[in-house]
């Protein structure tokens, strides 16, 4: 009996880790479209996992919420943070620090 429940605890954890991997490369890849549109850098090119939690879906579902911090620059000179939150598989929230971005490499026109 306990092999069977060591078999079961090991696979539910390698689905666990599958899984997390898969969002972890969901919410990078969110992150990296947000400082490109953003006109900021990217620090380190990774995010990393600040809360895990199961939380109910618009459809009533049970998911897994994980939310994601990161850095980028707007002026190569500092660290400003960001997040990004997921239900499941599917990006929920982004939040960028208020910064300059774009903006402060443009010119003003007056």
């Amino acid at each position: 009996m306990f092999e069977i429940f060591a078999v079961v605890l090991l696979a539910g954890m390698a689905w666990l880790w599958l899984f997390s991997l898969r969002a972890r490369e969901t919410a990078v890849e969110a992150a990296r479209r947000a400082c490109i549109a953003e006109g900021v850098q990217l620090l380190d090119d990774t995010v990393a996992l600040a809360s895990f939690r199961p939380q109910r879906a618009s459809s009533g579902t049970l998911a897994l919420r994980r939310v994601y911090r990161f850095e980028f620059s707007d002026t190569g000179n500092n660290r400003l943070g960001g997040s990004v939150t997921l239900l499941g598989p599917a990006v929920q929230a982004l939040y960028l620090e208020p910064h300059r971005g774009e903006a402060a490499s443009r010119p003003v026109l007056r």
